[in-house]
């Protein structure tokens, strides 16, 4: 069965998805390999991957360069980060043909203003209610596959309020979509409230840091949330880790212990065996 119609049947299951965030190859192997059903790509992390902050800075064809990176990497389903749509709704119709051409099992398109911002950062602007749902409808009816998934995502929490986020994630499931993302409620009150408030399935970001107040996978489980994200869970490990190699390397001279592994051991882990049959003579 194909990643895309696993993760729409898991939808129709009991249950939570667990989405570790990933922003390349190796990273998205990390979360196979650790047994997570599905892999979220970030936004944020495949634009520091690239240099830059989450500031919408980069393109769609870089975005979606990067699903298809991802999608091929690994064989558990991934749900993407499609920003903004792009543009309008023919921007947006571009958008989801090429995330599904990539290989995404689903995808999320918000309505904050382009060029849009980290959902957890202040100074925000969003659409009206009206073009957003435009890019909604836009988006249900691009998709050939029925089994990618179109995932909603409101920003109006931090510009128009909690009211106005969760009339836009209900009038973007009457519009088609699949799923409501309401990005960063700021209390325990509105993240307990958000999935008997909102008329379908609802996706949680957790962000440590962040707006939301922190809660654990168990804990969102039980409020109700479908599926959860952590987008920052690995690129915050690679930056940590890779600080204090450096750091080690700078102090000692000599580089850190991987561990015990060795390279092919570490080869390995990224498909060497898999290429290792393809040769029709081995050295």
């Amino acid at each position: 069965m194909k990643p895309r119609t696993v993760f729409r049947e898991a939808l129709n299951r009991e249950g939570m998805i667990v989405a570790p965030g990933a922003y390349d190859g190796i990273s998205a192997r990390l979360v196979e390999q650790a047994g997570f059903p599905a892999v979220y790509m970030t936004g944020a992390g495949v634009s520091a991957a690239r240099g830059f902050p989450d500031y919408g800075l980069l393109t769609m064809g870089e975005m979606v360069e990067s699903a298809g990176i991802i999608a091929r990497s690994v064989g558990i389903p991934l749900v993407a980060d499609a920003d903004t749509g792009y543009g309008n709704e023919l921007n947006v119709t571009r958008t989801v043909r090429e995330f599904e051409a990539s290989g995404a099992a689903a995808i999320h398109i918000e309505d904050q203003v382009s060029p849009k911002r980290c959902g957890h950062l202040d100074g925000k602007e969003v659409t009206s209610r009206e073009d957003f749902i435009l890019k909604i409808r836009a988006a249900v009816t691009a998709r050939r596959d029925p089994d990618f998934v179109i995932i909603a995502r409101t920003d109006a929490r931090a510009v128009l309020g909690f009211d106005e986020a969760i009339a836009r994630a209900n009038a973007a499931l009457e519009a088609g979509a699949d799923m409501a993302f309401v990005e960063a409620p700021e209390t325990m009150d509105e993240l307990s409230a958000l999935p008997r408030l909102v008329a379908g399935p609802c996706l949680l970001n957790i962000v440590p840091g962040g707006k939301t107040p922190a809660v654990s996978i168990v804990e969102a489980r039980t409020l109700g949330f479908k599926l959860a994200i952590l987008p920052g869970l690995l690129l915050g490990a690679a930056v940590m880790g890779g600080d204090r190699a450096l750091q080690t390397l700078k102090e000692t001279g000599a580089p850190p212990s991987l561990g015990g592994a060795t390279i092919k051991e570490a080869f390995l882990r990224f498909g060497a065996s898999e290429w290792d049959r393809l040769l029709v003579r081995q050295s």
